[in-house]
């Protein structure tokens, strides 16, 4: 999608704590959106401003997009897209958007939570904790949740752009790097 990452060698560093990191991490971007994804299959282009928002936020940390997909609130798809971007070389980090509220077709948390290797329950509390502060008690109705996946971080935020943006810039931007790094250091022991 964009530039070309060095191989995860190259990439391997420690922070000025001895933390391990990958960075840039290659990101993958899903969508989940059944309005936005059948506008796509019938050729026409569907905004993604949850995904340009991840993206803006992430390249300007640094980080490369790799790749993003759009799919429809579908659990199957969804479980299925991000299992396969996890085997990708050039992906590190995973991110969606969409279908963490509390309605039928909302199935993202269930579809990637049954990926989970590890479940990272500190970031949909601090997420909630911090939405709260900007929507009030109606942050309960969000089940953003991560985790980690084969040694890969996976985000699952809900689709409004200030979600986004809050969880983006508060929390995965900052911690992410050292999520994967922490996440693969066996592999490099």
């Amino acid at each position: 999608m964009t530039d070309e990452l060095p191989p995860i060698e190259e990439r391997r560093s420690e922070d000025h704590h001895g933390h391990d990191l990958i960075d840039p991490l290659g990101v993958a971007i899903v969508t989940v959106s059944s309005s936005r994804a059948e506008a796509d299959e019938e050729g026409h282009e569907a905004e993604d401003p949850g995904g340009d928002e991840i993206a803006s936020i992430l390249d300007a940390a640094g980080h490369v997009v790799t790749v993003r997909e759009l799919v429809a609130d579908d659990h199957v798809r969804v479980g299925s897209t991000v299992s396969a971007l996890i085997d990708r070389e050039d992906v590190n980090l995973v991110v969606t958007t969409g279908g963490t509220g509390v309605t039928r077709d909302d199935v993202s948390p269930d579809a990637v939570s049954e990926l989970f290797d590890r479940t990272l329950p500190g970031f949909g509390e601090l997420f909630r904790m911090l939405s709260y502060e900007e929507v009030g008690s109606r942050a309960m109705a969000s089940r953003a949740t991560a985790g980690i996946v084969r040694g890969v971080p996976v985000f699952v935020l809900p689709g409004s752009v200030n979600a986004v943006r809050l969880a983006t810039e508060e929390l995965i931007a900052p911690e992410a790097p050292h999520l994967a790094g922490l996440a693969t250091r066996h592999r490099f022991e």
